[in-house]
């Protein structure tokens, strides 16, 4: 009797059904709650929505707005003491096993949601269902999986639905999604956002944390050619059947002929493509970082030693610890090439780091390293000046 359901299953069915389900909910909270509406990436049809939002009320007991200000707050305050569930922070076994606490505590925080829970669904609806009773949701699909499965398998696939987003997004995404893996691109300190790995199967695409962060209005999470974003698979698909709208995705570089000098146009493509521009740049630092090193052990091996440990720093100059850039400038001391090409990496971010000067100014500013960097005599950084007047 307890195993009695409309659906008789084997114990693998009732563990895809399992599966099943907490997918539509990893699709709705990729969609509807992250992409639509804590960043407006895509304008999504009502019954869509609305879908959506009766899925993660019954599944969840989340609620819309809550969620899109405790996440929106997250990019606002990255890796600070504000930021409601950063591992940098709170440490990474509290994120990860209890991030659902983390949240909860925040939703709490009435100024948290006012402030950054505007343009939320506010209905009639939300008020007096979703938001009222959010709790309840639980309750109705509960019910509906005991009914359909009958009552140990339905209270164990219940138990999957609702613990599956706790762990998976307050837990992997917010704990590991920013602690470890690997990066396409050096967004600003102290986020310290990485992609957990290339194929967003089992969260939807989430998984392409950094990616996210660097363009946190693209309705497109995944940015290379192995990476591979589900959810903006399905997103695909809708606005094919006329259900969605996508608003904004990452820009994608574009290249001309480069031109003698650089101009307005070549700074705002710079500016624009920011994150493009460091990444290319970070191929000259290896290039001059390995030039540098042969040069070095053939003339002074001990310099050379004292350099080698230092590669993984190129790769993160804008995260690396006080100590990390004591001991790298102490080795540059020993490499000229490496060096200026470090400060000249420094120089390039200043130019859309630099709020107060003028159109006329910065681009005066990206003439003068332009002429720097093809004079320094540093072979990689000189191609990659020529490189960087091709932007359009």
């Amino acid at each position: 009797m307890l195993f009695a359901g409309l659906f008789d299953l084997p114990w693998w069915g009732y563990a895809l059904v399992a599966l099943g389900l907490t997918h539509v909910t990893i699709a709705a909270v990729t969609i509807y709650l992250h992409r639509c509406q804590a960043h407006r990436a895509l304008e999504l049809h009502p019954v869509v929505s609305h879908f959506f939002r009766f899925w993660l009320w019954a599944t969840t007991g989340m609620v819309t707005k809550e969620w899109a200000a405790i996440h929106r707050k997250h990019h606002a305050k990255c890796e600070t003491v504000e930021d409601p569930h950063s591992p940098q922070i709170h440490g990474i076994n509290r994120v990860l096993w209890l991030g659902v606490i983390l949240y909860v505590k925040e939703s709490h925080n009435r100024e948290t949601i006012e402030r950054y829970g505007h343009g939320t669904p506010d209905d009639w609806v939300e008020h007096n269902v979703y938001s009222r009773h959010a709790i309840h949701g639980l309750f109705l699909m509960g019910a509906v999986d005991i009914a359909l499965f009958g009552l140990v398998p339905g209270l164990a696939i219940l138990a999957a639905q609702i613990v599956w987003i706790p762990f998976w997004a307050a837990g992997v995404i917010n704990g590991i999604g920013h602690f470890w893996g690997y990066r396409n691109w050096e967004t600003p300190p102290p986020d310290a956002s990485l992609n957990i790995a290339p194929w967003g199967l089992l969260i939807g695409g989430e998984e392409l944390h950094n990616n996210h962060h660097a363009f946190p209005t693209s309705a497109k999470l995944s940015a290379k050619w192995y990476e591979f974003d589900l959810g903006w698979l399905y997103i695909r698909s809708l606005e094919l059947l006329g259900l969605a709208n996508v608003r904004s995705v990452a820009p994608t570089p574009r290249f001309e002929a480069p031109k003698p000098v650089c101009d307005a146009q070549t700074l705002q493509a710079v500016i624009t493509h920011r994150y493009d521009v460091l990444q290319r740049y970070a191929g000259s630092l290896k290039r001059t970082y390995r030039e540098e090193l042969e040069r070095l052990r053939r003339w002074s091996p001990q310099d050379a030693e004292a350099l080698r440990p230092l590669k993984s720093y190129l790769t993160r100059m804008q995260r690396l610890s006080e100590a990390e850039r004591l001991r790298l400038s102490e080795a540059l001391k020993n490499s000229k090439a490496l060096a200026v090409a470090v400060a000249m990496r420094g120089e390039l971010a200043a130019l859309w780091e630099r709020s107060n000067a003028s159109k006329e100014q910065l681009v005066r500013q990206l003439q003068d390293w332009c002429q720097r960097a093809e004079a320094s005599g540093v072979g990689p950084v000189a191609e990659f000046s020529r490189r960087l007047r091709c932007y359009a």
